[in-house]
């Protein structure tokens, strides 16, 4: 890696299935009275974390991926029914990925979380006891310890129980051309990841803030778990104005065509 430059690398991290209802609410997928047997479209939901590389020598994680004890941890929601992590190869398990970077959890500088819901935040824990400096939402971080009990829909509170967690409330330069953007909506605290790269430009990693494609528009289509639609809305915009002012390629948290066509994998990085 050339020393003045970002190296970014996307890592799939397990993949999911779902119905695609929970990721677009599309009135032209929806059964109607004269077609009211509409086939439920059952999608690949692809989940990835992104390694970065800093210059300054900082090493850096965005999101951790689904857990391998996926059905025992999801149980108890029931939401192991709905999102299945039933198309995960042993190589995209983070511990894996880990080890196929030659890094230990504890050499990872900051892990900045798009925000704590179950297959986003669900290895959290690696991180528990280690120096790393662990980042997430302000908004996000008070909703997600706002209830009692196991779970409030997709937090499960013993993902980041424990954790010291910085947070953030404004849009926020981690390292100089790593930017936290504040894109609530889906949560009430999730973020978006603004990386400026010297030979690909800007890449925006989306999250959940845009499930896929079709998400972003325009114009845009909301989805079936959005904690706040006017907030995502407005995120949407905003992810907008800035793409289009740095013409940035967005990632997109969950799109299994765009997912084809993007370098993955250690040994296939933007910079």
């Amino acid at each position: 890696m050339a020393d003045d430059k970002i190296k970014v690398t996307i890592l799939p991290t397990g993949t999911m299935h779902a119905d695609l209802t929970w990721l677009l609410i599309d009135p032209s997928r929806m059964a109607t009275q004269q077609s009211p047997d509409k086939k439920k479209d059952w999608v690949e939901v692809p989940t990835h974390a992104v390694f970065i590389e800093h210059p300054d020598g900082k090493k850096l994680l965005w999101d951790t991926g689904v857990p391998r004890n996926w059905e025992e941890r999801w149980g108890p929601t029931g939401l192991d029914q709905f999102f299945p992590v039933d198309a995960t190869t042993e190589d995209m398990w983070l511990d894996s990925r880990l080890k196929q970077l030659g890094l230990e959890a504890g050499d990872i500088d900051y892990l900045l979380l798009s925000h704590l819901h179950l297959d986003h935040a669900a290895n959290a824990q690696f991180w528990n006891g280690t120096d790393t400096t662990i980042v997430v939402d302000e908004a996000e971080k008070e909703g997600a310890f706002s209830f009692d009990g196991y779970n409030k829909g997709a937090h499960i509170k013993s993902d980041y129980d424990g954790l010291e967690l910085t947070t953030i409330n404004e849009d926020t330069e981690i390292l100089p051309g790593v930017t936290l953007l504040r894109t609530p909506g889906h949560t009430w605290g999730t973020l978006s990841l603004q990386v400026d790269l010297k030979d690909t430009g800007t890449m925006i990693f989306a999250s959940d803030s845009l499930y896929r494609s079709e998400s972003f528009g325009p114009p845009p289509i909301a989805a079936g778990i959005v904690y706040d639609t006017v907030a995502w809305f407005n995120s949407v915009e905003k992810i907008r104005s800035i793409q289009e002012k740095t013409d940035a390629q967005v990632v997109f948290g969950h799109d299994p065509v765009q997912f084809t066509e993007l370098k993955l994998g250690p040994g296939n990085s933007y910079t």
